[in-house]
């Protein structure tokens, strides 16, 4: 499982690496097209939808995304999207950790599957944003999340059950602690002085979140980085509840040995849009 893990990774950073540092952007916007349309494939099926219906799905998806930036879409400033985007990833996620899976399934799947694909619609949109914004804007927001994960990670392993008696969510992702957010927190914490740093130490072309957030004052950087911190997990503790309500372990099989592409970009699908938000203060 190891090795296979592995490969994929691999295999997945030669086709995103190279797409990320090219100078146009459209291969980028293709690649992340792709991966979102096979999200969304991955999405109708949680919802209980046939393969054939799941791939038009996807395919739609792909079709709209591409049409949308012909149209020049996604050049237009998106403050009020952001906002209100952000708030919904908020309130609907308060919602669903509190009410579980019962609630998810009430909700007729008329209402659960498109409001799936505007999230998705969401991420897409602003992950080729933040890839116009630059490189290290995109992977400072990027990179966030991938630090909350590890040093929560690590964290949790190391001081598991040893300070806090409860897990974060355990009959959603049994696996997560109140150690593991706090060390999370703190990981991010660390990364955002360091990486604002590096900014003013090497004269970055483009700003990172972290900049950004500090030129309006310590206390929203560090309140920023947390909330978005905090939202990474939410899209992760998010993503678990509608697997479990599918009865599913993970989203697909598409990339062996980690799952599907939900699996892969779950934190990512609320942090993005908010990252957009924040940036647009």
């Amino acid at each position: 499982m190891l090795k296979q893990r592995l490969i994929t990774a691999l295999l997945m950073l030669a086709v995103l690496i190279p797409a990320v540092f090219y100078p146009d952007t459209r291969v980028f916007g293709l690649v992340t097209t792709l991966l979102m349309a096979a999200a969304a494939w991955e999405w109708a099926r949680l919802n209980g939808q046939s393969n054939i219906v799941a791939l038009v799905s996807g395919v739609s998806f792909a079709i709209i995304c591409v049409f949308f930036w012909w149209q020049g879409g996604v050049d237009v400033a998106y403050q009020r999207l952001w906002l209100a985007v952000g708030a919904s990833w908020v309130l609907v996620s308060a919602w669903l950790l509190r009410g579980g899976s019962q609630a998810w399934l009430r909700l007729s799947v008329l209402v659960r599957w498109p409001g799936g694909l505007l999230a998705l619609g969401a991420a897409w949109l602003a992950v080729n944003q933040a890839r116009a914004m630059g490189v290290n804007f995109l992977f400072s927001v990027m990179v966030l999340v991938w630090m909350a994960d590890s040093a929560a990670y690590f964290t949790g392993r190391s001081l598991g059950g040893k300070f806090f008696a409860r897990k974060l969510a355990p009959s959603i992702s049994p696996g997560k602690t109140w150690e593991g957010v706090c060390g999370g927190m703190l990981g991010v914490l660390v990364l955002a002085f360091v990486w604002r740093f590096a900014d003013t130490h090497f004269a970055m072309q483009h700003q990172s979140i972290y900049t950004r957030l500090g030129e309006h004052g310590l206390p929203l950087l560090l309140v920023g980085v947390v909330f978005l911190a905090a939202m990474s997990v939410v899209g992760d503790l998010v993503e678990s509840l509608f697997k479990r309500s599918a009865g599913v372990k993970d989203s697909s099989a598409l990339l062996p040995g980690h799952g599907g592409v939900l699996d892969r970009v779950d934190a990512l699908l609320p942090t993005l849009p908010l990252a957009m938000m924040l940036a647009s203060l």
